[in-house]
């Protein structure tokens, strides 16, 4: 055999080998697996998140209503949600919250565009916050930002996004009681 034939039949013979066709598949699956895998973890995170904020905003608001705390200040409310959502990383700096009061009898809905923390601006935030008086409603938001952990996924599409971050909403009212 001569090398021209030789080497056209080890080319040959290498061709219909079916050594490694399976890590072949396999490395055509596995990002798009990871993909998925990554998607899912990050809907879940941001999930859990919402559900830690709706609740912390919920417990805080009761200590409200029920009178357990005396002077409902922004930093004291932030500090109880801050407190209870442990899950959102950098809390105290990533939450803003915004307290208004309404009237129940000339009612005008809030914004849809909630305020939230603007990381490009320094120094402190301005906050739209009104203590209550008596028998008066009152409508607490609280609005918390974190960074994506895949920013090119389309997960959080469904969500507010202000810049490159997610922005988690949370909102209850309450009536300020009598105890005053």
């Amino acid at each position: 055999m001569n090398p021209i034939q030789s080497m056209a039949h080890a080319c040959k013979s290498f061709y219909r080998k079916e050594d490694g066709t399976s890590t072949l598949e396999f490395m055509m699956v596995l990002p798009a697996a990871m993909f998925f895998f990554a998607a899912s973890y990050e809907s879940g995170m941001i999930g859990l998140r919402n559900v830690m904020l709706e609740r912390a905003v919920d417990v805080t608001v009761r200590q409200v209503r029920i009178g357990a705390v005396e002077d409902p200040s922004h930093n004291n409310l932030k500090e109880m949600i801050c407190e209870a959502a442990s899950i959102i990383p950098n809390c105290m700096t990533s939450v803003k919250l915004e307290m208004v009061r309404k009237n129940i009898r000339a009612w005008t809905p809030m914004s849809a565009q909630s305020d939230c923390v603007d990381r490009s601006a320094t120094g402190e935030p301005v906050i739209n916050w009104t203590s209550g008086g008596n028998n008066e409603l009152m409508i607490l938001r609280a609005c918390a930002l974190f960074a994506p952990m895949l920013p090119t996924s389309a997960v959080g599409a469904a969500s507010q996004t202000i810049g490159d971050e997610y922005a988690l909403v949370a909102t209850s009212s309450f009536v300020v009681e009598p105890y005053k």
